[in-house]
Order: structure tokens, then C-alpha cells, then sequence
């Protein structure tokens, strides 16, 4: 847990140094129950802060940033509760139950709260924070309210140590539990109330093991009426939280939704309306199937021109777990190998099973030539050495650190030394109209990992003016007309020559461009600064 709980706990625990030590024989059989109570108030406690965190991450995107902004609240906050404890006073039992069944229910209903309030307003920092910041003040009252519980029962050298190794021990069960099995089985709103049943449930059990020590008979009532109702409304919260997400889902977008998962990567939602059937993740558009074949076609065929046409055989595409840039790939009869790396199964099993998606892709991810590889792309062009005629980037946007990594100096050289001699790359590149300087930043960092580039640019309705990067080894590698005999709805030889003109509002802007560099982030920066300002 954190040093504010430590120093709030032995505070506590100190007052009346005047007492003598207890026996520590006394009460031997209760001490046992309340260090498991220990245990469960960190589990939970850290469970509701890795909640909060990833909730955050997911709608504001930046997960550096958001999990920093809530762990150093998170800790304050538990600071703040350590130091309140001192002015409890009357029956402590009764207290610490009182603020068990009130973590429990906050922490409960955080993420389901935060989904709703970004759905509905748009907004989720105020309620984000006012939840972390109740949250862990809860949390920093529970620990002092157990050592003043437990010090007329246990010899006091011995009591902080106890506790706190349990509260501890707590931690490390919630950080294992949460990305390795809660996330990836259950996801983030049923482990929030299914945790904060589990801090109910201990209180109530309290009641009853330590009923002479909880009050009066009515006192007791009060107590387990309370459990009671709190269990209620987080048990019919758990029952219906897919309802509750679908209406708050179907807020956000505005459409029929008709899958929405939530797995450790992201937020994975897919919508329909009439007839156009759309891609979020993490609540940002990916594609509308109205015009994603003007996307698509733009980032795969130029590429292919440049890197044999008709005569490319292997082709690596990096992200892009729909399928449609695959599906473009695979017109090329001459193809007889691709490589997807997509780091999300859910997005990639999505898209190979789910009937109209798989028409929408042409049923790319099931061929035969296709082998799905779900890998952090970074990862996975570090421990490979296969060389492909095409390698095509369609990553998300480098919205936070952790993409921003796939934009950089670094990570192109990975590139390059998989690209064949006479190879192509093409990576998506965000908006050249609405992010100029994060668009160049990425053609100067190809450039400074020995790759000439070609700049260029098409209209995806849905998106606005939308930019790519064309590279290749060789400084001669724009193609000058698109492979012949391939079919394709929007790009042929008069429009692919006009994607590499830009406008004078498009040009590279005055003053310097940072390379994006994996040890300094510049990119990242750019962008949001760029991106906030669209906004």
C-alpha cells in the first residue's frame, strides 16, 4: 500500500502511551479474523485504484499521465483519512464498519459511474477525482481503525508489523489478480462490484463474529440493515451491468451498438446505423464502413506499387486487427504470405468470427495465406528477422506513451531491417490539416532511420483530411501509377499522383521539428497539444 496508511496506522495506534502492553495471549482467537479483514480491505482498496486508473486510460487516453494523476491522489487521499482517524472516537468497531460498506459501495459503483458520466456529459475528470479522492480517504481510515481496534488485543511491537505486512500482502494480491485474471475474465465494471461486495460482505460478516463489541442490539440492526441494502444495490448493479453499459454505450455513440467488450488493451465497441457499421476503441473512431475503403485503399496500394506491384509475395501488416487492410492486400494474386500483428485477440477474434464483419473484410483473417500473430508489434520486431517486399503501419495515433513508442526513430530501424532491399512501408500518420507538426515529426523520424519518405495525404469523410508516409530503402520508391488489374472503388493513377501534392496550410510549419525518439517522446506532445486545440 503506501507510507500515508503506515505513518496514519502507528500515529493511531501510539495514542495513550500511558496503556501497558496487552498480553499477547489475550483475544488470541480474534486477532486471526481481523488480519484477514486486513487483507481484504488492501485487496479492495488497491483493486478500486487500478480501476479508477485503467477507466481513466481508457476514456481520456494517456495512460502514463492518467494512472499517475490517480495513484498520486489515491495516496493523498489515504494521507488524509490516516490523519482524520484521529478524531473517531465512540465505538471504533462501529466505525470501521460504517466505512467499509462506504468504500465498498463507492468503489462498487466506480467504474459503472465513470462510464455513465463520460457517456452522457462527456466529462469524467471531476467525478473521476472526487471518486479517487473519497475512495482512498475510506482506505486511509480503515488500517488506523484496525491497529486501534487491535491494540488492547495484541502486544503493540508486535501489532503494526502484523497488520501491515497483511495490508501488504493485500497489495501484491490485487496487482497480480487484476491484469492476469480479473481484467481479461470478467473486465473492469463487474471486478469493481464484484470487490466492492466483498467489502461488504466482510463488514457484515464483523457483525456477527464480533457482535458484543459492534454496540447495542439496535445498534447491530442499524449495521447489518446497512450491509444489507448496500449488497442490494451492488448486487443488482453486478446483475445488470450489461444493461447499464449498453444504455450508457448507446449515449456515446448514438447508435445501435452491437458488441462492446472490454479487454486489458482496450474499449472495444462496434455500432450500427442504417446501413454503416462502425469501429471505437477506447471510445475513437477506427472506421465507418461508409468510406474506410478511401482509407484502406490509400494505405495499402501506394505501397504496393512501390514495393514490386504484382509481384509482391510477403507482406507485414502492423495493427490493423479488422482485417480491411489485409483484405486489400490479398487482391494481389501473387501474394503468398501475410503477417498481421495485432496486439488485442479480442479485436483479431472479433473480426475473424462475427458474420458481418467477416463479409465487411472478405474474410481476410480466415485465408490461408494470413497468420494472426496477437504480439506487441514493438516485441515482435525485435525477436523476429523475416523480410517482407511491403510492411504496412496502421496503428492507432500516438496519443499517449505507450503508442508513441511505434512512432519512433527506433522502431522505423526495426522496420527497415525487415523491408527487402526493394521493399515499401506505409504508416498512417494522423491529420496533416489538424496535426501538422506531429504529421512531419513522423516523416522526419522515418527519414532519420536512413529511409527516404514520401509524404501524401487523402479525404476520408469521416476523418477529414487524413496523412501517410510512404518509405523505402531506395531514394526513388514513389510509384508514379497503381498496380494494373487490381480492383479498387476510389484510387487510380490520376488521384494517386494528386495524394503527394499538399496545400500551403499543409506544408511543414516554421521552427523546428523534433525526431520522436523512444527516450524522448516529442511526438506524443505534438499531438496532444495539437489534437486539444482541435477540440
Amino acid at each position: 500500500m503506501s507510507e500515508p496508511t503506515e505513518v496514519g496506522a502507528v500515529e493511531t495506534a501510539a495514542k495513550g502511551p500511558e496503556a501497558p502492553e496487552a498480553d499477547p495471549a489475550r483475544g488470541s482467537a480474534r486477532p486471526p479474523i481481523l488480519y484477514a479483514a486486513t487483507f481484504v480491505v488492501a485487496t479492495c482498496g488497491l483493486v478500486y485504484e487500478l480501476v479508477a486508473g485503467a477507466m481513466a486510460s481508457y476514456l481520456l487516453g494517456d495512460s502514463v499521465t492518467q494512472f499517475s494523476l490517480v495513484i498520486g491522489l489515491y495516496l493523498s487521499a489515504m494521507g488524509v483519512g490516516s490523519w482524520l482517524s484521529r478524531f473517531l472516537g465512540g465505538n471504533l468497531f462501529a466505525r470501521f464498519i460504517h466505512v467499509e460498506v462506504l468504500v465498498g459501495v463507492l468503489g462498487g459503483l466506480s467504474a459503472t459511474l465513470l462510464f455513465a458520466s463520460f457517456a452522457t456529459t462527456g466529462s469524467v475528470r471531476p467525478l473521476l477525482f472526487t471518486l479517487v479522492f473519497l475512495i482512498g480517504t475510506g482506505v486511509g481510515l480503515e488500517i488506523p481503525l484496525l491497529l486501534a481496534i487491535l491494540k488492547d488485543e495484541v502486544a503493540f511491537r508486535d501489532l503494526v508489523a502484523r497488520v501491515l505486512f497483511f495490508d501488504y500482502l493485500g497489495a501484491l494480491a490485487a496487482s497480480l489478480l487484476f491484469p492476469l485474471i480479473l481484467v481479461p475474465t470478467i473486465g473492469l465494471v463487474r471486478t469493481a462490484f464484484v470487490f466492492g461486495l466483498a467489502n461488504v460482505a466482510c463488514a457484515a460478516l464483523l457483525t456477527f463474529i464480533f457482535a458484543e463489541r459492534v454496540g447495542t442490539r439496535t445498534g447491530r440492526f442499524i449495521l447489518r440493515l446497512e450491509c444489507v441494502v448496500a449488497a442490494l444495490l451492488l448486487g443488482g448493479g453486478l446483475a445488470a451491468n450489461q444493461k447499464i453499459e449498453a444504455l450508457a454505450e448507446q449515449q456515446l455513440y448514438d447508435a445501435q451498438v452491437l458488441h462492446a467488450v472490454t479487454t486489458p488493451y482496450q474499449r472495444i465497441a462496434v455500432t450500427r446505423w442504417r446501413q454503416d457499421v462502425r469501429l471505437y476503441l477506447n471510445g475513437a473512431l477506427q472506421f465507418s464502413s461508409r468510406d474506410e475503403h478511401r482509407y484502406h485503399e490509400a494505405l495499402v496500394h501506394p505501397g504496393m506499387a512501390a514495393g514490386g506491384g504484382a509481384g509482391v509475395r510477403r507482406v507485414l501488416v502492423l495493427g490493423g486487427g479488422d482485417g480491411l487492410a489485409v483484405r486489400e492486400v490479398l487482391k494481389y494474386p501473387a501474394v503468398e504470405r501475410v503477417v498481421l500483428v495485432d496486439i488485442d485477440p479480442a479485436v483479431t477474434k472479433l473480426f475473424r468470427e462475427e458474420p458481418m464483419l467477416v463479409t465487411l473484410n472478405g474474410g481476410s483473417l480466415n485465408d490461408a495465406r494470413v497468420e494472426v500473430v496477437n504480439a506487441d508489434a514493438f516485441i515482435w520486431l525485435e525477436e523476429n528477422d523475416e523480410l517482407f517486399d511491403v510492411i504496412l503501419a496502421d496503428m492507432p495515433d500516438p496519443s499517449n506513451l505507450t503508442l508513441g513508442k511505434l512512432y519512433t526513430r527506433t522502431f522505423y530501424r526495426l522496420c527497415r531491417r525487415h523491408l527487402s532491399e526493394s521493399g515499401a512501408m506505409v504508416v498512417q500518420s494522423t491529420s496533416p490539416f489538424v496535426a501538422k507538426r506531429s504529421f512531419w515529426c513522423i516523416d522526419k523520424t522515418i527519414r532519420s532511420a536512413e529511409l527516404s519518405s514520401f509524404p501524401f495525404h487523402c479525404y476520408v469523410p469521416s476523418f477529414g483530411d487524413w496523412g501517410y508516409i510512404l518509405a523505402t530503402k531506395r531514394p526513388a520508391g514513389r510509384p508514379e501509377s497503381v498496380t494494373p488489374g487490381i480492383e479498387m472503388r476510389w484510387l487510380d493513377d490520376e488521384v494517386l499522383g494528386a495524394l503527394f501534392v499538399f496545400g500551403k496550410d499543409q506544408r511543414p510549419p516554421d521552427g523546428e521539428i523534433e525526431v520522436n525518439r523512444i527516450g524522448d517522446l516529442e511526438l506524443v506532445r505534438y499531438y496532444d497539444a495539437e489534437w486539444r486545440r482541435a477540440d
